[in-house]
């Protein structure tokens, strides 16, 4: 049943905006609380450019606000209404690390298997051959719901999403019909925003204690700490699990080897033995691929055709890529801009190809500060030779963000323009050693002093590889 509030809107016909700037004439601007700003600040504006409505958590009498108790959840209530075709398949995953990869390879799954399906995330909007570029691991409410409404109306009816703990702690993911929620991973990250990790854990956690349904599906890793947790919460509120990992309840994972750049695993999945090769670089990518092996078999109950499309899995964009060699030294481009990340990357990269590891990275600017140490002390630890760079300093001084990360690793090389410290990094490359270079994987853009511009670490790379 639609409540009145959302009635009284005359929504149907109407469209909705977050951003005064873009209001037309008869649309409704939701007045949203940010991190930073209140949207109350500009309801005028949008009210002199012809709004219907304006809606609002702020006491007024003027007939031409909807005052609500919270605007987040009001507008995914009136976006679910309005957009309320959506897919019958709807799976989110969230976690600190291995979103966008869990995301992408249930696509690539999928695809093989000539079944329509979408992933929605960092990398973008990956649908059929199509591909939509968006700017948040989670899209505002908007245009999740619009999207999501896209998709059904183009036959795609499995998806797979990034719920970021931004995305989870703003409502965007409110009033979705999930089929299942996914939990990778949590560690240190975005602690300027939640600032502490017990606030970051809860917003993670919340796809599992307010958005899953009664007999929806959790899937949960059981060797991580925070399995016990999700697990209780998961019992209590009747969410059916599918795990995996050692203890895993629908997928055990028997044995894992490398082989070069690929690596073969043996799993128990569903009480059947199966060998897998795939043509992955970093034994964590293995827990991905287990995670979006379920997620899939929630779309396709068939686990041998889901098992056969494994070895043509890919790794996706800036997620552990591989982008070529000298002299059979490789380099390789990651995300990995959290400290775990940092430090799983430099020590998977050692073991699956018995070298040294040398790192260039930086730190992102007017983001967490307290990970810069850390991830210098793990460069120290666990990298040969280390090139401290620019990352996205925004609109901080890059000298400074430098510094802070120098504290952990003084033996580190400075070099701030980020294309001149590739070049020296791959010059400098030796047979026994390969090259990470961290931090930004998929961006291909820069922005210092807040100013952005085109920057690929896989472009630079290849160019100085030949």
């Amino acid at each position: 049943m639609l409540s009145k509030k959302i009635k009284f809107l005359k929504y149907k016909n109407r469209n909705f905006s977050i951003n005064s700037k873009k209001v037309k004439k008869n649309d409704i601007f939701f007045a949203m609380e940010g991190s930073k700003q209140s949207g109350n600040l500009y309801s005028s504006e949008a009210l002199s450019k012809g709004a219907y409505k304006v809606v609002t958590s702020k006491n007024t009498k003027n007939k031409n606000y909807l005052i609500v108790k919270n605007v987040n959840k009001f507008l995914a209530e009136v976006c679910s209404a309005k957009y309320k075709e959506k897919p019958k398949n709807i799976i989110a995953v969230t976690g600190t690390n291995g979103k966008s990869s869990v995301a992408n390879f249930y696509f690539q799954i999928l695809k093989n298997l000539k079944i329509n399906s979408a992933a929605i995330g960092t990398l973008g909007i990956f649908y059929k051959n199509k591909v939509k570029r968006t700017n948040l691991t989670t899209p505002d409410i908007i245009t999740i719901h619009k999207e999501l409404n896209f998709l059904k109306k183009n036959k795609v009816d499995n998806v797979c999403l990034e719920a970021s703990s931004h995305g989870l702690h703003q409502n965007r993911l409110d009033c979705i019909n999930f089929t299942a929620g996914i939990f990778t991973n949590f560690t240190q990250d975005h602690l300027d925003y939640h600032k502490n990790l017990k606030k970051y854990l809860q917003a993670k956690l919340s796809l599992f204690s307010s958005l899953l349904k009664k007999n929806s599906f959790a899937v949960l890793d059981t060797d991580i700490p925070e399995f016990s947790i999700i697990n209780k919460i998961c019992k209590k509120r009747k969410i059916k699990i599918l795990s995996f990992g050692s203890r895993g309840n629908t997928i055990k994972l028997i044995s894992h080897y490398y082989f070069g750049k690929k690596q073969i695993i043996k799993i128990n999945f569903l009480n059947k033995i199966y060998n897998i090769k795939l043509d992955l670089i970093g034994d964590f990518q293995i827990k991905n691929v287990l995670a979006a092996i379920l997620a899939s078999y929630l779309s396709v109950k068939n686990p041998d055709q889901i098992i056969n499309t494994l070895s043509k899995i890919k790794s996706a964009t800036g997620r552990m890529q591989y982008v070529g060699n000298k002299k059979k030294s490789a380099v390789v481009v990651d995300y990995a801009h959290t400290p775990d990340a940092l430090k799983k990357s430099l020590q998977t990269l050692a073991k699956q190809f018995n070298k040294k590891v040398d790192v260039v990275f930086g730190c992102g600017g007017d983001r967490d500060k307290g990970k810069r140490y850390k991830m210098g002390d793990i460069a120290d630890q666990f990298a040969s030779k280390i090139y401290l760079t620019n990352d996205n300093p925004r609109s901080e001084n890059p000298i400074s963000i430098i510094k802070q990360i120098k504290k952990g690793c003084s033996r580190s090389k400075i070099i701030l323009d980020r294309k001149m410290a590739i070049k020296s990094a791959i010059n400098n490359l030796n047979t026994d050693s390969i090259l990470l270079i961290a931090g930004k994987g998929h961006e291909n853009y820069q922005i210092i002093n807040n100013q952005k511009k085109y920057f690929s670490d896989q472009k630079v790379s290849k160019f100085f590889l030949k």
